[in-house]
């Protein structure tokens, strides 16, 4: 959680964790505590010296008039009362003595207030002390149980790293078995988890995992190798001296992975960070501690799924981008024939433009002849309309007798 706090003075916005504001709010508490105490304390000693000095004030502006007062009718009656002079300076007096008296009571009052504010503020300081020294202490009780907590952190970690399976009964290998078959059955139903019994390259890894996809595919190997601090044949080594042989090993299996499952170097903060990738050193080679054997399978094995996918999809890509190389070649090779097939067209349609061109030369002079027909045509009808009796009887008398005969 963070906190923003604007600047009073600059109006700068700047951004604070919960533990740095925290303790900003207690230092800022503590201080505004203090300085409200102190004005508190100190406006109470200030109302009070007023008071004082008001009531002081009134008292001697009552004596004053008194004593005006009592002049003045002294003067008035100095001639008619002179007997009650001696009345008069006893009175006086037993007022000056009771202004005295009463001058002495607030002197008193005002002491014992003073006394009353130095012991307030004894009692200020004394609560201010014992609120520092309670947060001292529970500064030091939280510094005690944080140191506590680390203790006990510190101590399970130490038990988690330095638990060997054999306290459980089981070998590292058995513990790996166990663990594995516990799943094999619902997230590795097609894969391969075995000892690596093949001694003909001379060496031998402590097992092969493989697992394939519904179709039989290898999608993911990897070699596996086993080292419990505890092993007289192991005991004062480091994980670096078996990575090399591993390596070897993997290589020789043909597995694609290699992984070191290593209860050694307890002490060694990085590999009890969980899993270490040592692909800088031998291609694909991991070490993890025995909590992390179950989980560098299932990374691994789904980072292979991704990639044989990826590699579908490749070639996928491939074959349409052959099913377009196949089709281009159709379409270059229909488009050749197009070409052809068009030239071949073009040459016929100018051939049949020309004797096209040729039977319209003839069919004009055809047309030419025809409209010289229809013009005789014509013209001889225009005889035939013309040709009537008369005129065909004129100049023939018997012709002409005979037609007047036939009427």
């Amino acid at each position: 959680m963070t906190e923003q706090i604007k600047c009073p003075k600059c109006s700068e916005v700047f951004t604070i964790d919960e533990t740095a504001y925290e303790s900003i709010l207690k230092q800022v508490r503590d201080k505004e505590f203090a300085s409200s105490i102190e004005e508190k304390v100190k406006v109470i000693e200030e109302n009070k010296n007023l008071e004082f000095e008001i009531k002081k004030t009134q008292i001697r502006a009552k004596h004053e008039q008194e004593i005006f007062t009592l002049k003045k009718e002294n003067e008035e009656k100095n001639q008619v009362e002179k007997n009650k002079n001696l009345e008069f300076e006893i009175e006086k007096t037993k007022i000056k003595s009771d202004y005295e008296q009463k001058i002495l009571a607030l002197k008193n009052e005002k002491d014992q207030r003073d006394q009353v504010e130095k012991n307030k503020n004894l009692e200020f300081e004394l609560e201010k002390n014992e609120i520092n020294s309670n947060h001292a202490k529970e500064i030091l009780v939280l510094e005690k149980e944080k140191e506590e907590r680390d203790k006990v952190i510190d101590r399970l970690k130490n038990m988690s790293l330095q638990l060997s399976t054999k306290m459980v009964g089981e070998t590292l290998e058995q513990h790996c078995e166990i663990e594995f078959s516990k799943l094999r059955a619902t997230a590795f139903r097609n894969a391969y988890f075995e000892k690596d019994n093949d001694i003909r390259s001379g060496s031998k890894g402590d097992y092969i995992f493989k697992d394939y996809d519904e179709n039989g595919v290898e999608i993911i190997s990897i070699m596996f190798e086993m080292k419990n601090e505890s092993d007289t044949t192991v005991t004062k080594k480091k994980n670096e001296d078996f990575l090399k042989e591993l390596d070897k090993d993997r290589n020789e299996k043909k597995c694609e992975y290699a992984v070191l499952v290593s209860l050694l170097e307890t002490e060694n903060d990085l590999y009890n960070a969980g899993i270490v990738d040592k692909s800088h050193r031998f291609p694909k080679m991991y070490v993890v501690r025995p909590g992390f054997f179950i989980p560098i399978i299932s990374l691994l094995r789904n980072a292979a799924m991704k990639t044989l996918e990826v590699q579908n999809e490749l070639a996928l890509i491939k074959q349409q981008n052959i099913d377009v190389n196949n089709f281009e070649t159709k379409l270059l090779d229909f488009k050749k024939g197009y070409q052809r097939n068009y030239r071949l067209a073009g040459e016929q349609y100018e051939s049949a433009i020309e004797q096209i061109n040729k039977s319209i030369q003839s069919l004009e002079k055809t047309k030419e002849e025809l409209n010289k027909s229809a013009n005789n045509l014509r013209l001889a009808n225009d005889k035939l309309q013309e040709v009537t009796v008369k005129r065909l009887t004129r100049d023939n008398p018997t012709m002409a007798r005979r037609f007047e005969e036939g009427k």
